[in-house]
């Protein structure tokens, strides 16, 4: 984790009005939180490799699998598989996704915001339910790269 992510991190807390955010990346764990008057607390610790993922997304067991990546929430906000209600998924497990195509939607501070694909790859799971809370980081797509 840099500093640009942690600045990043700052600014989502900020924009949504959140006093407390905890973020776990690369067997890194980082809680930052307000106090009473506004100022932040931070901790930041190493996580071991394997307890983080199997303690926080049981779900995305596949994701451990060897050849996979998962395609990770860039914002917190509501997850939907379409554009609209009435409309077919984006995308499906079992399908092929080419980099740049759009694999879902996820709605923040009432903007709808395109979430592409940055990777070719056959969709082997998608561990979110349609109209989900997300929050930054969290898997949304696991991936076997072509």
């Amino acid at each position: 984790m840099n500093i640009k992510e942690i600045k990043d991190m700052i600014v989502l807390m900020n924009e949504n009005s959140l006093t407390e955010l905890e973020i776990e990346k690369d067997g890194m764990r980082i809680r930052l939180k307000k106090g009473r008057g506004g100022e932040f607390e931070n901790t930041i610790e190493a996580v071991p490799r394997g307890h983080a993922a199997e303690a926080s997304q049981p779900a995305a067991k596949g994701a451990l699998e060897k050849n996979t990546v998962e395609i990770k929430s860039p914002m917190v906000g509501t997850f939907y598989r379409s554009p609209s209600p009435e409309a077919p998924p984006y995308v499906n497990i079992g399908d092929v996704i080419e980099p740049g195509q759009v694999i879902c939607v996820i709605e923040a501070m009432k903007l709808m915001n395109e979430i592409k694909s940055e990777v070719k790859g056959k969709i082997v799971d998608i561990p979110v339910d349609n109209a989900e809370p997300i929050e930054y980081g969290q898997d949304l797509f696991v991936i076997e790269p072509l």
